[in-house]
């Protein structure tokens, strides 16, 4: 499929067009939490334990990844197993540490309630040619990259 002309845009407002879709996105987050009977940190962990299902996390690494303290990632954790996401299991290597897991509805939850977007998506992304969805793809890993590492220096700084 070739790509399809699109309007000029320039580098400022490519990114108030992602300025935007973040702010819309963090709404959603929160519609999305609500109707999983969560909240929005909640789901934010669901997510990364999601992730890293082929190595589930500790709560310490699930707290690092979510910017939370240890002790509020042990709400978040009770929480999740209450609601029926997430379990807890001895670490192989090391019994006293537990991991992680999501249960195995998890995924059917949460994929009912976030793939009548991604089938939007899907339409989005048959707009465009593989050579643009390449670059869409590139452009978001790489943005994706700046803001983590924007985060460890807040991080480091104290003051996120």
């Amino acid at each position: 499929m070739e790509g399809k002309a699109r309007p000029p845009a320039t580098p400022a407002e490519a990114r108030a067009a992602m300025d935007g879709l973040i702010a819309t996105s963090l709404v959603a987050q929160h519609a999305i939490a609500q109707r999983l009977g969560l909240n929005v940190t909640d789901l934010t962990c669901m997510g990364h334990v999601l992730g890293a299902a082929s190595a589930p996390l500790t709560a310490g690494e699930l707290a690092q990844r979510a910017n939370v303290t240890t002790g509020a990632v042990t709400g978040v954790v009770n929480r999740l197993e209450s609601a029926g996401f997430v379990e807890r299991r001895a670490d192989p290597a090391d019994r006293r540490r537990v991991r992680i897991v999501a249960r195995d509805t998890a995924n059917r939850r949460l994929y009912e309630v976030y793939e009548p977007f991604y089938a939007r998506l899907a339409d989005l992304f048959a707009d465009y040619s593989p050579d643009e969805i390449a670059v869409l793809g590139d452009w978001l890993t790489r943005a994706g990259g700046l803001m983590t590492t924007y985060l460890e220096e807040l991080r480091e700084q104290g003051d996120a």
